[in-house]
Parts: structure tokens; sequence; C-alpha cells
């Protein structure tokens, strides 16, 4: 992208709040269904298949395993200072991990119609219940109740940037 968004300054997000994976799952027909009217606005630098994709591979990733490396251990402890803030709140926009290209991981280009289909099963297979693999580098071990809350909140942030 020649000009990209700085995402932690755009103003015209959605104000979203999931209280289940339901929810998320009804807000992904409604993307869906708008991009194949033609009407989904994206708001920052992702394409919604992007969005929907990258949601997918974190959701999956407590399953699969992780692309990298737990952060240095002062990094960590900051982090699992903030997680319960993070799952009351919201997570910030604008956040880049360090040295990762595209500041993250799982942004491939995807069309909004594959996007959808991979969270969707990602998103079910956390909703069945099945226990996680691998604790988050980040916050290392998590509740499945925990998990599921972190997932909603991700989601609420990055599915804030495209309106329908």
């Amino acid at each position: 992208m020649a000009n990209p968004v700085n995402t932690a300054q755009v103003r015209e997000r959605r104000d979203l709040r999931f209280s289940s994976i339901d929810d998320v799952l009804k807000d992904i027909d409604g993307l869906v269904a708008a991009d194949q009217a033609g009407t989904l606005k994206q708001l920052g630098n992702w394409t919604p298949g992007q969005i929907l994709g990258h949601l997918a591979a974190w959701a999956n990733y407590s399953y699969d395993g992780y692309p990298f490396k737990p952060p240095p251990w002062f990094i960590r402890w900051i982090l699992r200072l903030k997680v319960k803030k993070y799952l009351r709140d919201g997570m910030p926009s604008g956040v880049r991990i360090p040295g990762v290209e595209n500041g993250t991981f799982g942004t491939e280009l995807l069309n909004t119609s594959d996007g959808a289909d991979r969270l969707r099963r990602a998103l079910r297979r956390l909703q069945s219940g099945e226990p996680a693999v691998h604790d988050s580098p980040a916050f290392g071990p998590m509740s499945h109740a925990d998990r599921i809350q972190l997932n909603l909140r991700h989601a609420e942030l990055h599915l804030s940037f495209l309106r329908y």
C-alpha cells in the first residue's frame, strides 16, 4: 500500500462489543453479504479477506502452534499485567510486533468469502470446547473462557475497520 493508514487514528470505525462467538458469526454473515452487494467499506490497510483470515489464524494458533517464539520475559511480564484489561476493555489498534513483516502474522491475501470460511471454522473449533494445546506466548496459560474473550476482543478490534 503506497500510503498506509495509521490505524491508531482511524475515527470512522464501528463500535463493536461481541458477547459470544455467535455474535461474531452473525457479523461475518453481514460482512459477506455487504461484500457481495458491493457496499462493504474498508477503513484500514487490510482487505476484508486479510482481516478475516488473520482472526482465523490467531484463533487457531492455540491449537496448531504459534509461528514465533515468545517475546522477551519483560515484555511478557508487561502483557500479562494488561491481559485482564484487554479482556474487559478491548485491544488497542495500531500495535505491531517488532521485526515482523506487516507487524503481525496471518495476513495473507484472501478474498472475503475464503477469509470468512476460515474464520467460521476457527470460531466453531473454539466454540466446541476443544482444549488448547499451546499457551499464549504473550499471556501464558489461559482458561477456555478467557481464550474466547480474547478472540472476541480481537475480532472487535479488526472487524471495526469494516463498515457495512
